[in-house]
């Protein structure tokens, strides 16, 4: 296995099946002679030409709009948006269009089309341009969401993503293209829908996904020292969500803490919470607690903008609570 960064692991699964299916192009804005705001597409431009590296104007209707349309004449067109703020300018054409023809045609349309967005806050870029709205997308059926949070399944995932039918939001944190992380060598795929256990435990439950994973697992690490064991389980998609993992997990710890950085008013947290008292109530032996941000627009201000995210300490906090 090469131990590889975010970036690397994300722009390798482009370039590998671009060389692989000549159907695949990436469009956006400055992903060609730039290389992309993140530099993931660097190099592309050079390697496979203007007609499957395009650049487009600062508009995202236009940009998902020639992506829907290329999908349904047959191409694999990966749409790279600068900020998932930037998203709420084409939502129309991504849940009314994007999640909705193939159902709306009776499946006579199929729609393998990837909208890549950066996602979340910790940058300084502030309120407008910071937020985690995974859960207004993963609300829509007909779209897959994902959020993965290692390089191995970045990779991974981006590979089964572009092979799928469906439309997929691919959602990458904005400070996490720098994690390193072992990454399989090869076509190795990772399956879209599937929730993954990345820190086996007895003592408490911890479900999360994307940046939080990181959070998430140095406060296991913190709290190991301490004697608790914690079980993460990483979602890792939201569209479909996988519980059974999560179920599982509680059922042998019978507490639980659901970590997110979106806000905790009908998030992610919410959903699964709900659905752990669905299926699993007779285990419960404490209320499941969430760790989310502050209710607010986030701050500019890096003290205030950290005070907003949840942090560390935060994790720790509800475990203790929990047990």
């Amino acid at each position: 296995m090469a131990r590889i960064t975010m970036r690397e692991a994300i722009s390798q699964a482009l370039w590998e099946e671009m060389e692989r299916d000549p159907s695949v192009f990436i469009l956006g804005e400055e992903v060609g002679v730039w290389g992309g705001t993140y530099a993931v597409t660097k190099g592309f431009y050079d390697h496979f030409g203007p007609d499957r590296v395009r650049d487009t104007p600062i508009a995202e209707a236009a940009i998902i709009g020639a992506t829907i349309g290329a999908a349904l004449t047959g191409l694999r067109p990966v749409a790279e948006l600068m900020t998932i703020n930037f998203a709420f300018s084409a939502m129309d054409h991504i849940v009314n269009e994007a999640a909705k023809l193939h159902y709306m045609f009776s499946g006579q349309f199929v729609m393998p089309m990837v909208i890549r967005a950066v996602g979340g806050g910790g940058r300084q870029l502030g309120a407008t341009h910071s937020q985690t709205p995974d859960a207004v997308f993963a609300h829509f059926p007909g779209l897959v969401v994902v959020a993965p949070g290692t390089p191995e399944d970045a990779k991974g995932m981006l590979k089964s993503a572009i092979r799928s039918s469906d439309p997929v939001l691919f959602i990458e944190h904005a400070t996490l293209y720098q994690v390193r992380g072992e990454v399989p060598e090869g076509d190795n795929l990772v399956p879209l829908g599937k929730s993954k256990i990345q820190r086996p435990g007895s003592d408490v439950t911890i479900i999360t996904y994307s940046k939080m994973l990181e959070i998430s697992t140095k406060a296991a690490d913190q709290l190991a020292k301490e004697g608790i064991e914690a079980e993460i389980v990483d979602l890792r998609s939201l569209r479909p969500l996988d519980m059974d993992p999560v179920i599982a997990s509680f059922k042998k710890t019978n507490r639980a803490v659901v970590v997110e950085e979106g806000w905790r008013s009908y998030g992610v947290g919410s959903e699964v919470v709900a659905r752990i008292y669905e299926q699993a109530f007779d285990y419960v032996d404490t209320p499941v607690r969430r760790v989310a941000q502050k209710e607010v627009p986030l701050p500019y201000n890096r003290n205030l903008e950290q005070m907003a995210l949840p942090q560390v300490d935060d994790v720790i906090r509800a475990v203790k609570e929990v047990l």
